[in-house]
């Protein structure tokens, strides 16, 4: 929908229950007001690794104030969104959660699932159950990955492809990678322009935004609106509407 309006998606990820319950929960409708066309919910975890000190810490916080998966699905349901929310999570939540955890997530009104360590072809069976089930399944691609394989993972997801913009964990960034022009145009040969694709991990600006959506389908925003949601919801409001008002004028 929002391709054939000509629109580039504002994709924003914020920890569930950080930095405490009743914030979140503010937070959650504060983004969406502010311009969000996705949200990405984060799923606390004990040992998330590919995550950067900002989205540790948060996750860690998360932990301490008793967030569980149930917490998280009571979170979403209780924001009652008007726009689409991605669970973030590590495989084990999930499989901890049970086997009926994505249709539960899809009552509370998630529309897709985004497994961080579930690489294309690393558990057939297990990806054909998030596969077919009720959430759309939002597959990772990485800057080194092979043409073919790019091809592969687009035809094994759904919902939107998620380049990792670079190598490492989360965090924001003082500039994009020089290669990802390069990067955005092999993945999109190889999806034959089906999927949108939407960038992210080390964008923090407005500026940088505007570089990736002149590029992209979507520019994804983590670490950053974390930061800021620690020191407060207005803060986090006011820099995705500065994240919005970039891509839109991009």
């Amino acid at each position: 929908m929002l391709r054939e309006k000509g629109r580039r998606a504002l994709v924003v990820y914020m920890t569930a229950g950080y930095p405490d319950p009743s914030t979140s929960l503010e937070l959650l409708r504060a983004l969406e007001q502010s311009g969000a066309d996705v949200i990405e919910v984060g799923v606390p975890f004990s040992d998330p690794m590919a995550d950067g000190p900002v989205i540790q810490a948060s996750s860690q916080r998360a932990l301490e104030h008793g967030i569980t998966f149930d917490r998280v699905l009571e979170l979403i349901g209780d924001a009652a969104l008007g726009v689409p929310v991605v669970l973030f999570s590590y495989l084990n939540p999930i499989l901890a959660a049970g086997q009926d955890a994505l249709d539960r997530a899809a009552k509370a009104g998630a529309h897709g699932v985004l497994i961080t360590d579930l690489p294309v072809g690393s558990d057939p069976a297990l990806e054909e159950r998030f596969a077919s089930g009720p959430l759309a399944f939002v597959r990772l691609v990485a800057p080194t990955t092979p043409t073919e394989r790019m091809a592969h993972i687009a035809r094994h997801g759904s919902g939107f492809v998620y380049l990792i913009s670079r190598l490492g964990v989360t965090g924001a960034r003082e500039e994009l990678p020089p290669e990802l022009p390069k990067t955005i145009a092999r993945l999109r040969q190889a999806t034959g322009g089906g999927l949108p694709i939407c960038v992210g991990f080390g964008v923090s600006t407005g500026a940088q935004a505007a570089s990736v959506a002149r590029l992209a389908d979507g520019v994804v925003v983590g670490s950053a609106i974390v930061k800021a949601a620690g020191e407060s919801v207005r803060k986090a409001a006011a820099l995705t509407k500065n994240l919005r008002d970039a891509i839109d004028e991009a």
